[in-house]
């Protein structure tokens, strides 16, 4: 089968490519700029103006949409974006597109989260058969929110907020699946094994990192604070991933966690 993965770059990306060389498929990886590596063909094209999305789709069977941006002109990537993509893809004859969002897009109001329910909403109305895999919170991002939030000292954040963190490289596994299964035409979800409260991940990146910072507790208002304290971003979907953030913090900063 081949693929054209956007976003290649990034962490998932990173993860998500030399799976599917192993198990066999023929990549086509996207970049803005002229890059090699990763055993893949690499190909210049940017979802901001268009530029190189129909040569990139072209005599690909199936897109793997990764491509995203949180912080800035997330308007024109991930809705317009995705709009010209699968446009381009639908013009080609694209048997597959499999987008990556987020578990709680449809609940959350946050505005990043309400760009990549549009580009689903886009993708669904599209002409390309599609998978949607709405992922938990990765590890690592969640990493650099506790050192973000600790800048200043203590751990600032609502401790009643419920979050289910997964590992980038078990998401990058279940996409594999997900393209050699073919078009669900609809909605998937993948979470991380355990459910947590923000003051027991703290406890455990406290424990994992030596740390003496104490939580200063905050509490979310308004609709935002009820939907992350009421479970906006965990789900009850099975199979789960199995690397838990226990393993995590351990693995990265080399002492054990109490689980």
């Amino acid at each position: 089968m081949r693929v054209l993965v956007t976003g290649a770059g990034g962490r998932l990306g990173r993860e998500v490519l030399p799976r599917l060389v192993d198990a066999g498929f023929e990549v086509r990886a996207t970049s803005r700029r002229p890059r090699t590596g990763s055993g893949v063909r690499w190909v210049v094209a940017d979802l901001t103006t268009g530029e190189g999305i129909a040569s990139a789709v072209t005599d690909v069977d199936a897109v793997l949409h990764l491509a995203s941006s949180p912080t800035r002109q997330t308007h024109q990537i991930d809705v317009l974006g995705t709009r010209r993509l699968v446009h381009a893809a639908g013009g080609a004859g694209v048997q597959h597109l499999v987008y990556v969002s987020i578990v709680g897009v449809d609940r959350v109001p946050y505005s990043y989260y309400r760009h990549k329910l549009a580009a689903e909403q886009v993708i669904a109305d599209g002409k390309v058969p599609w998978t949607v895999l709405r992922a938990t919170q990765f590890f690592p991002f969640i990493d650099e929110l506790l050192r973000l939030s600790s800048k200043l000292g203590p751990v600032i954040g609502d401790r009643a907020v419920l979050a289910q963190p997964v590992d980038p490289g078990e998401v990058a596994d279940k996409l594999v699946e997900l393209l050699r299964a073919g078009p669900r035409g609809g909605i998937v979800e993948y979470g991380g094994p355990e459910v947590q409260r923000f003051d027991e991940a703290v406890r455990a990146w406290r424990q994992a990192r030596g740390s003496r910072r104490p939580l200063l507790p905050i509490r979310f208002p308004g609709r935002l604070g009820r939907e992350l304290r009421g479970g906006g971003l965990v789900t009850e979907a099975r199979p789960a991933g199995q690397r838990t953030w226990a393993d995590y913090l351990s693995d990265t900063y080399g002492r054990t966690v109490a689980r």
